[in-house]
């Protein structure tokens, strides 16, 4: 066997594609045929479904990678038989019959509780004023403004869907820690790589890790390829 080659980048809640420019740009410039995902993120089914869609064009084996809430969608989707592995970015790693709701219901005492705001229709966005610290802290200011500005809505049943089979019991994974994560505690994510078995990595960085450490995110994934590849 040979160095995997495909990659499907899946985006988390509030954000889009777009962030995965960077990480895009460094995998294609090494030779891999990059995919990102354009996630509804209005139901965990639905955004699956966009990334098999994705998966089941390509034409060999992928690295699957996820960040944030796309961590929960590779490990519904990462049991296709085109995935080799998966690569969680600052992500969750779902067990089954958890969802994101449930890993996140009871956090430890003294960690940071993401500004969640609920809309009248049943959508949740992030405080805007308070998006650049809890999110995207180590990016420029404008930059986070922007991300802020540009927010998608997510859908209670995107983080309400529960996982059946998780992938990462059955295909090798990756995880890279953001040691300064204001949305994800660092010690829930080590527990969730731990328990899914993944070659840790870590990196000093916020939430928005894929957009401010693009080279350490592609480095993780470049690993995942070449170790499953053989």
């Amino acid at each position: 066997m040979s160095e995997i080659k495909n990659v499907v980048l899946v985006h988390g809640g509030f954000v889009d594609g777009s962030g995965w420019q960077e990480v895009h740009k460094l995998l294609t410039a090494d030779g891999f045929r990059v995919a990102v995902v354009q996630n509804p993120t209005l139901s965990l089914a639905g955004d699956v479904l966009a990334t098999l869609r994705i998966v089941r064009s390509l034409d060999g084996p992928c690295v699957l990678v996820g960040h944030s809430y796309g961590g929960a969608v590779i490990t519904e989707a990462g049991l296709d038989e085109k995935v080799s592995a998966l690569a969680y970015i600052a992500a969750f790693a779902p067990d089954a019959g958890e969802s994101v709701n449930t890993l996140i219901a009871n956090p430890p005492p003294g960690a940071p509780v993401p500004p969640i705001v609920p809309s009248p229709d049943g959508f949740l966005f992030l405080d805007r004023d308070k998006f650049h610290t809890s999110f995207a802290a180590d990016l420029p200011a404008p930059e986070a403004g922007f991300m802020a500005d540009s927010q998608v809505a997510w859908g209670a049943d995107a983080l309400g869907g529960q996982i059946t089979r998780p992938a990462w019991r059955t295909k090798p994974s990756w995880y890279l820690v953001a040691t300064e994560d204001r949305m994800i505690p660092p010690a829930a994510q080590r527990m969730m790589a731990d328990r899914a078995g993944a070659n840790v990595g870590e990196v000093a960085a916020s939430h928005s890790v894929y957009v401010s450490q693009p080279q350490a995110t592609a480095d993780l994934i470049k690993q995942a390829a070449a170790s499953a590849g053989h």
